[in-house]
């Protein structure tokens, strides 16, 4: 697949937020933007012209006048944006990363990051700004506005971010009676941020876990309960399991696992939205956010 280096005007006005109408109109009257005709006479933008847009977009919002900004020079926008990022971090990074994603651009993500995180918490940083960006990147993966490589390469910063926290945390000591946890994503299912987040949060508050990872068949958990007379598991479906409801995993899980001990089982995702709580087995638990997972590790740490 070839990944996008030309864009649409709907392409800037999905990334930007900025209606299309708006786009001609800035690029008529104040020369914002200089895109390539086709031969049919059809704008194409560069990412140059979309990393501009993207810079104009955030001043914009942030009270400056589109022809202030239209009248500066790319260093000087650059030092606007750097000024107004110190007292909007979380919308400028959000922006920052977006560049970064389009050029393919590691340096941009990790100097965004770092920036960001020296004032902010990771857990502020996961919830104000990944996950709405991941939102966001998900509908322009959809409407076609990006390539599968460009939601793929955010993605696997975002992870890369998310497993140097884990590997801090492994670093600490744990109390030898912690509880513990084991984490799994069941068989061919692969969508892992959410559930190396929760890894992150069970080890930031002391408690201990086995993290398996993704693409886990159910029968595999067996060997867990060999080792660990007590843990309890917990899973992401997002997209699996499709070849059985979750009510009949969930029976499976019972008939499979929980033979000759009882080991709760904490489910969170897009497929366990309309499974009804109530009438699940006791050892069985619905999580309809990662705040839910945050308050029920706080109770647990309490008592």
């Amino acid at each position: 697949m070839m990944v996008k280096t030309q864009f649409s005007i709907k392409d800037l006005e999905n990334l930007s937020g900025i209606k299309a109408h708006t786009l001609r109109i800035w690029e008529k009257r104040y020369n914002l933007l200089t895109p390539s005709r086709t031969d049919t006479n059809i704008r194409k933008y560069n990412l140059e012209n979309l990393k501009k847009l993207l810079n104009t977009t955030f001043l914009y919002r942030n009270g400056f006048k589109i022809s202030k900004i239209a009248a500066c020079s790319p260093d000087e926008i650059s030092q606007l944006v750097t000024q107004e990022a110190q007292l909007q971090r979380e919308h400028h990074a959000i922006g920052s990363f977006k560049a970064a994603m389009l050029g393919f651009d590691n340096q941009q993500f990790d100097i965004t990051y770092s920036q960001l995180s020296a004032h902010t918490s990771f857990r502020s940083v996961f919830f104000e700004v990944f996950l709405p960006l991941l939102n966001e990147i998900g509908m322009l993966w959809q409407t076609g506005t990006i390539d599968p490589a460009h939601e793929r390469f955010i993605s696997e910063k975002i992870k890369q971010k998310i497993i140097v926290q884990i590997a801090q945390e492994e670093q600490k000591e744990h109390a030898p009676d912690a509880p513990s946890f084991s984490l799994y994503l069941p068989y061919q299912e692969i969508h892992e941020i959410g559930l190396l987040y929760a890894n992150y949060e069970i080890l930031s508050h002391g408690f201990k876990t086995v993290y398996l990872g993704t693409n886990i068949p159910l029968q595999s958990l067996k060997y867990i309960t060999k080792h660990h007379a007590k843990t309890t598991f917990l899973s992401y479906f997002t997209v699996k399991p499709d070849h059985e409801s979750v009510e009949q995993y969930i029976d499976r899980y019972q008939k499979e696992i929980c033979t000759a001990n009882s080991y709760d089982l904490w489910l969170f995702g897009v497929k366990t939205q309309d499974v009804k709580n109530h009438k699940l087995p006791s050892n069985i638990s619905i999580f309809s956010s990662l705040f839910q997972l945050i308050d029920k590790l706080e109770k647990i740490k309490k008592s």
